[in-house]
């Protein structure tokens, strides 16, 4: 027995916060799951696709890369794989901050612009088909706002450096 004081009820199997989580989890697996025939078809991965969507969706299509990193929710170490991974295929690359040695951006590149361009209407349709287009309007606003409230809460960085004018997280 430990010594901890129990102040909420015990825990059971069919505690609704398990199902909660549980339908998230299999929602956010599946869907990956279903997106990442297409994303390979352009050669990336979904961390990969996460990363140059990222950029693309960032002001000068540039950040930091301790900002790309906390918004993609990448160890320093991970990100600078993927990153070396995006730049030998020409997608990305680094640039260094004119005022600031320390910093170094993740830049995409017009054929990384490109790409996701191109892989976009795909990557859309199938969004579509497994996540958004099941939903009505009521239900999807209700779902991304559902969405952010929690993000904002877990992953307070999960939109650093973006301009927040500029571009929907």
């Amino acid at each position: 027995m430990t010594n901890r004081t129990r102040t909420a009820a015990p825990a059971t199997l069919d505690d609704p916060r398990l199902t909660a989580v549980g339908l998230l989890f299999e929602v956010a697996q599946a869907v990956e799951c279903r997106l990442a025939k297409q994303l390979g078809e352009y050669g990336l991965s979904g961390v990969e696709t996460g990363v140059v969507l990222r950029l693309a969706r960032s002001p000068e299509r540039r950040l930091r890369m301790s900002d790309l990193a906390t918004q993609v929710e990448l160890s320093a170490s991970g990100l600078t794989r993927v990153v070396d991974r995006l730049e030998t295929a020409g997608l990305v690359r680094r640039e260094a901050c004119s005022t600031d040695r320390r910093v170094t951006y993740a830049a995409l590149t017009p054929e990384g612009l490109e790409r996701v361009l191109a892989l976009l209407p795909g990557h859309l349709q199938g969004i579509d088909c497994s996540f958004t287009g099941i939903l009505d309007t009521d239900e999807s606003a209700a779902l991304m706002a559902a969405l952010r409230k929690v993000r904002d809460v877990i992953r307070p960085g999960a939109v650093a450096g973006a301009d927040a004018d500029s571009v929907p997280a």
